[in-house]
Formats: C-alpha cells, structure tokens, sequence
C-alpha cells in the first residue's frame, strides 16, 4: 500500500533525491485533491454552494491550482499568465467573519471542462519548475523552493476544507468513492476520565533553520511556565455530548456566552451540525453518506459548542473545566510522547494513512491518552496570535494576519485528514468560532487562563505612522528622533539629579522608554487615549504589532520588540496617562526634566502651558522643547501662536516667544540646535522635517 508522502526534509543532502521526492509530493497532492471532487456527482454539484457562506465548490476546484501561477508570478518565477480569467476569478476566497456574512455576489464560473484543462496546465508548469530549479545552497523560505512548497501545502489545506464544504452539501449531490470509504467500526465508548499532566517549562515556535516548510505564524520563540493540570484521557464522543443535547443544552442560555448564543439563536440550532434525527434516532453525515451513529467516535461541532458542553459538565461535576490552551496541548502532547508522524501508517488516525473519516475515541492509544493528535481536530481557548519574533512572509501577507484579531481560535492535532504541515506537531491553524471543520475537542481542569494580550496589527493610519516613527527603521540616513532628543537631553542633564521625568506629548513613548535608563521614574502623557494605551500595551508585553500603508490598499508588517532595542524590564520605571498639557493635574510634579518633543505647536493654547510650567520642575531642573514650530490654525487658533508672525511690523519667530515666556524662571542653557526627523507616510512618501531643540534651565 502506498501511502499519502509526508512534508519533505529539506536538510538532504542528495538534491537529485530532494527533487524527485517534492516532484513526488506535487503529484500525490495535486492527484489527491482532484480525487477529492470526484465525490461531487455532476458539475451542478460544483454550482451550487453547500452553504451560504461560502462560494461553490467550482471555485475551489480551480483556486488552488491558481495560486501556483500567482504566486509564482508574485516571486519573478514566470513573467506569464496561463489564463488571467481564471486566476482573476479564483484567486480570493471568502473567509466569512460571521455566520451572517452572506456574500450575494454573482459570479460567471469557469466551465468544469476548462478548470480540468487549465489544472494540466498548471501540473505541467509545476512540474517544470520542480525539474529546472537550481537546489544549491540553503533551501530557505527565500529559496524560489518555498514558493513550490507553499502551493503545495496551500493545497492539502483547501484539501482538508473542501472536505468540510463537501459534507455540508445536500446528500444527493454526492456520491461515495472507494478511495474515501469511511471507517465503519462503532460501538460504545469507555467512560472518558481526567488524567494528570505534570507542570512543564515549554519552549515553543520553529526555529528560522528547521529543514521543514512552515507557515510564517510557526516562527518565533513562546516560552512559558506551565502549572500541572488534568486533561480528558480521550476526545469527548458522541454518546457524551447526547446528554448535553437530551438535557437541553442547546436551548439553555447559561452555558453559551454572548456571541455563542447568538450563533445557536440566528440558525436556531438544537443539535451538532453533521447529526441527523430520524425515527430510527440519529444519524450521522459523513463526507457522502449517512450511517447509524457510531457513539464511540468524537462528536465534531464548533468553538461554540465545545464550550458549552464544557461549561455544562462543569456545573454538573463541580470541576474547574475549560477547552485547554494552545501550551496545554503541548504539555500533553510532551507528556505523551508522542512524535513527528512516521513514514508507514501512523499510530493516528492521521494523514490519511487509515480510513476516511474519524473512528473510535479509544483506538490510538498515545501514552496515557487518546488521539493526542489525530482523529479529529481539537478547539482551544486560544486566540491565535503570533510569537515574538514573527515576520509575515513577503509572498503570502494575508496568511496569517488577519486572523490575529482574538476570534480566530487555535485548533491542535489534526484529524483524519490532515496532511503534510497540518499534520506536523508545530502547526498553527486557527478558525473563526463559528466555522465547522473536521474538529471536536477534549476538557482539562485547571486554573484560569492568563488574559492574552491585544496581538493583532495596529492599522490605523496614524498610529502606525508614530509607531514607526518612534520604534521603526531609520530613513535616509536621519537617526532616529525620539532616540536624537534623549541623547541631547541627557547630555545636557550630565552631573545633575535624575530621580523624575515626565515627558509630556509622549505620543506611543519612545523617548519615556528611553529616558527610562537613566531616570529612576518617568511619566509619560499625552492627549490621546490610544496612544497612551499603545504605551501601556508596550511595557506590559514588551511587543506591539502594526501594519504600514506601502501603496494603495496594500501594507507591510512590522513588530516593535523592547528587548531588540534595549528597552526591557523598564515597567517598574515608567508610567503612561491622559493628560492636557495645558491642564495638567496638579499631582505632576518635582521633575528634574521635561520633555516636550514637537509639542508646542500643537497646543490650543501654549502660552498656558510655558506660564506655569516652572511649576512642575524643580530648581535646577531641565525644561526640553523641540519642535519644527508648524504653526496652524487647525491645532492652534491664530490668536494664541506665539510666533511665526509680523510683531510691530517686525518678524517674530517663535524662539524669542519662548524667551519672553519662560525668561521670569528660566535661562537658555545653550544656542538651540537643530533635530532632523523623517515621518514615513508610505513606501514612497515622507516628511523631511528639522525641530529645533532649546534647552532651559528652571532658575
């Protein structure tokens, strides 16, 4: 027999075996999606949409074979299109964000005959690709290999979701194929028990080297200490969650919280969604049959329901139960001992190297448990979101982000059907927790989950546009502001007492993070909320992710981590709040310097502010202004600027407002300097601006 061929290593020194080894995975990848639609009866069948939501299996049938030649195009591999129709049609699916989402759009499908044809033309191009291309060197994800694999794997996952659209469809519009004959052993299942898993410190993420293809959001490092806890010895079944439904669970609204009952309520849903009542009790849909319902296989429902159920057996039982987290399934996963799957049929139901769909809950013992992986997907409590150090793949930008928005739930362990990096241990998938896939879930007792933090990419313009501006790359040759003014400042506050900082108009808080190394406290205020809250969410995390504008409708991703600019371990140090600079609370106060970088011309009333500002300092200390003094009307009303005007016919800069303002309690250190900055708006775009700092000393 021979079997589905596994991810290849990339690490093999014989490059002619590699080659024909990923030709060999092409094939089998390619010939076994198209097997899959064999299972839909006439190309009526591929029209009409199993549901709603999604579009028609014709789509899919020719989107997969379109992302080879789009992406191979993205990558400078071809400079051709096979047929731009078609790659325009099939090139974007829908990924519905609620399970009211419906998309109305009227589409002119390909034919069928012609998607076939244009597949063989894409199989050839593949295969052309895969036979010509050089394989010297390290075969990274810059490699032009990358490219091959991510169509590839990119294939076995629409393999795995088509499966799940095929059986939603109408049973009539299927038929059964001895290739996808499924497992036919049923009976009861043992009584499901809770087992010990022992605390663990895990390190999780793939490293940037591993000789095996990854998706971008399985980069980085996660490490974590994890207390002990007791997991379900198997996947909950079928018979189990019947006492859920026969005790009204679905119709209680104690155990869904607010968008699950929403979800129950708007279809009107009383039981799993691939069950079928009838008078001879209930029965199950598989991908192009029903059979009697084999109670000792998992019951496969959605986030939702999984947690429902989870919370209705924990009253019951008066247990501590929840669905596990992404790090829980890894300590059972290392307290299984259970490894990468192998080459001859594995000891899961996995990869489909045994029947296809899932079977009993007791069959793959895996230490002390079952179906650790395989079988069926398992739901977690975590929200996906990426590790520290992730990078989105240049080539593939809309892989993993949007899915960092705290609804799209981690599901572990793969099922029946999970092939290639699905079915490898450090794989990350996520679905909304509405979606149905091949996936059911198991309970532990432990504690409460640690709130996650916020992961998702800022992309609000502006706020990305500071955040680079403060954290990001520096831009023709000009060093960073935030970093330029600080140095300045601290040069100036050399041999002087450094015990309080505030540093006012602090924006997402570059500058309080870096005055932070050398002042024993900092406060850092500004007028907006949201980028006080991105201060806070910076010190709390050490991480803060967000997308730039590059052209258009297109962006880049770009992660802020302290610790690589030398950042870290400042929390005890900095404190971040809402302010108006003009109004500020009395509470702040007894600073040795104050900070103000590009702030004075931004006020609605300076002079309020350079009135009373001797206030906050103490003798001696340091008064920091720096601006580009871009007076306008929208921030400050003409009436209150306090330069950049006619005095007595004369010019009045806005220095010597400064001077006339401040001169009662403070003296100029020293001639003001002038601070370049440069403000990236879009790849192409920027604003080349010069402050000038003046330094004063509080008399």
């Amino acid at each position: 027999m021979t079997f589905f061929p596994r991810t290849p290593n990339l690490a093999i020194s014989d490059r002619e075996a590699l080659r024909a080894q990923i030709l060999q995975y092409f094939h089998a990848s390619f010939d076994r999606y198209e097997s899959l639609f064999s299972l839909l009866r006439d190309e009526q069948a591929y029209r009409i949409k199993p549901i709603a939501l999604r579009h028609p299996l014709i789509f899919y049938f020719g989107h997969t074979a379109t992302f080879f030649v789009n992406k191979l195009l993205l990558a400078g591999l071809i400079t051709r299109r096979i047929d731009a129709r078609i790659e325009r049609l099939c090139a974007v699916g829908v990924d519905e964000m609620s399970w009211d989402d419906l998309d109305e759009t009227h589409y002119d499908w390909p034919s069928l005959a012609s998607l076939q044809q244009y597949r063989q033309q894409v199989r050839a191009l593949v295969d052309a690709q895969i036979v010509g291309m050089d394989l010297r060197g390290e075969l990274n994800m810059q490699h032009p290999l990358w490219v091959i694999l991510m169509g590839i794997e990119h294939e076995l996952i629409h393999l795995e979701t088509s499966s799940v659209l095929i059986r939603q469809h109408a049973l009539d519009r299927v038929q059964p194929q001895a290739a996808w004959a499924p497992c036919r052993q049923r009976g009861e299942p043992p009584r499901n028990e809770l087992l010990p898993v022992p605390a663990q410190r895990l390190r999780l993420g793939r490293a940037e080297n591993d000789p095996y293809y990854g998706w971008d959001n399985e980069y980085g490092v996660h490490e974590v200490e994890l207390a002990a806890f007791r997991a379900s010895r198997q996947l909950v079944s079928q018979r189990e969650f019947l006492a859920f439904v026969e005790a009204g669970g679905y119709l209680d609204e104690r155990w869904w919280d607010e968008e699950g009952q929403a979800w129950r309520s708007h279809g009107d849903v009383r039981h799993p969604t691939f069950w079928r009542p009838g008078e001879q009790g209930w029965r199950l849909r598989l991908l192009a049959e029903e059979i009697e319902m084999p109670w000792n296989w998992p019951v496969e429902v959605n986030c939702h329901e999984a947690r429902a159920y989870v919370r209705w057996l924990a009253a019951r039982t008066g247990l501590s139960l929840r669905l596990p987290s992404e790090e829980e399934w890894y300590a059972l996963l290392a307290h299984s001992g259970r490894g990468e799957v192998a080459e001859a049929p594995t000891a899961a139901q996995l990869h489909l190297d045994h029947e296809a769909s899932p079977c009993p809950v007791d069959r793959f013992a895996q230490g002390d448990f079952f179906d650790v992986v395989g079988n069926v997907w398992q739901w977690t409590e975590t929200a996906i979101a990426p590790y520290p150090g992730f990078k989105v793949h240049p080539l593939y930008d809309d892989f993993s982000t949007p899915t960092f928005d705290g609804r799209h739930h981690l599901i572990k362990g793969g099922s029946w059907i999970s092939c290639g990096n699905e079915a490898r241990l450090g794989s990350r998938y996520a679905f909304r927790r509405h979606f149905f896939q091949h996936a059911g879930f198991r309970y532990v007792e432990a504690g409460p989950l640690m709130q996650q933090q916020l992961s998702h990419y800022e992309s609000d313009a502006l706020v990305a546009q500071y955040l680079e501006f403060h954290y990001g790359a520096s831009y023709f040759g000009v060093a960073n502001y935030a970093q330029s003014l600080t140095q300045r400042v601290l040069a100036a506050t050399a041999g002087r007492p450094r015990r309080k900082a505030l540093d006012l108009g602090c924006a997402t808080g570059r500058a309080t993070l870096e005055l932070a190394r050398h002042f024993e406290s900092v406060t850092g205020i500004d007028f907006s909320v949201r980028f006080i809250d991105l201060g806070v969410q910076l010190i709390r995390s050490g991480h803060l992710r967000y997308a730039l504008p590059e052209e258009g409708e297109l962006q880049s991703y770009h992660e802020i981590d302290l610790a690589a600019l030398g950042l870290q371990g400042l929390a005890d140090r900095v404190a971040f709040y809402q302010g108006d600079a003009c109004n500020l609370k009395t509470i702040y106060g007894d600073y040795d310097l104050i900070l103000a970088a590009n702030l004075i011309d931004r006020l609605y009333q300076p002079a309020l502010f350079l009135r009373e500002v001797h206030s906050r300092l103490r003798p001696g200390g340091i008064l920091a202004l720096s601006s580009p003094y871009t007076w306008l009307e929208e921030h400050t009303d003409r009436a209150h600027w306090i330069g950049g005007f006619k005095r007595d016919g004369e010019n009045w800069t806005t220095l010597q407002g400064l001077s006339e303002l401040l001169q009662p309690h403070f003296r100029l250190l020293a001639a003001p300097e002038d601070v370049p900055f440069v403000i990236r708006e879009t790849a192409r775009k920027y604003q080349h601006s010069v402050a000038q700092l003046s330094l004063w000393e509080r008399l």
